[in-house]
């Protein structure tokens, strides 16, 4: 049999894809409500793909309460670096949205366009990586976080006990991990 070959789905993956069969018993309602987040998945990559690209060319966007304007424009203002991956090991590392580190004082943001509430763990994580990457002591830096969503931004500056709790976990889950690597568990 002669395959139809379908190179332009290569890399794709199907809404109603056979390995992700759940949606075989989702009522029209559920469907819905899955389609509908699911479009939301890609305007937000989209909306984060703009906010780079105006930041990378440092184009302003008027001063609103709007999630998107004030994460660009502060970005731009703050001279911060978007996109920049943050790396401890091949089982952890991220990219944060937007960073900067000067005079031992750093400051990671994160652009949320969706609605489910964002949680501040993700980005001391981002910090301990960056901590861990780099050589720094928490206590020996000053941080400032900040979460971009639903019009508004949500700054923590986190203690230096925090980081180093979530520093000492990533130690200890990257040895762990690598051990089972070793034992051959799939």
């Amino acid at each position: 049999m002669n395959f139809n070959s379908h190179s332009h789905l290569r890399g794709e993956h199907a809404f109603l894809a056979p390995s992700g069969s759940h949606w075989v018993n989702y009522t029209p309602e559920k469907l819905t409500d899955r389609y509908v987040k699911h479009r939301a998945s890609f305007r937000g990559t989209r909306l984060h793909e703009l906010a780079h690209e105006l930041i990378e060319l440092k184009e302003r966007l008027p001063r609103t309460k709007r999630t998107l304007n004030m994460y660009v424009n502060d970005a731009i203002g703050y001279r911060m670096i978007t996109e920049q991956p943050l790396y401890y090991s091949d089982n952890c590392f991220g990219t944060a949205d937007a960073i900067s580190f000067k005079k031992n004082f750093l400051r990671i943001h994160d652009y949320k366009s969706g609605e489910t509430p964002a949680s501040m763990r993700q980005l001391m994580v981002y910090m301990a990586i960056f901590c861990l990457e780099y050589d720094y002591q928490p206590d020996e830096i000053e941080a400032e976080l900040r979460i971009y969503q639903s019009d508004e931004i949500i700054i923590h500056n986190p203690l230096p006990e925090e980081i180093f709790s979530i520093m000492n976990k990533i130690v200890e889950s990257d040895k762990h991990i690598e051990r089972l690597k070793a034992e051959g568990v799939t």
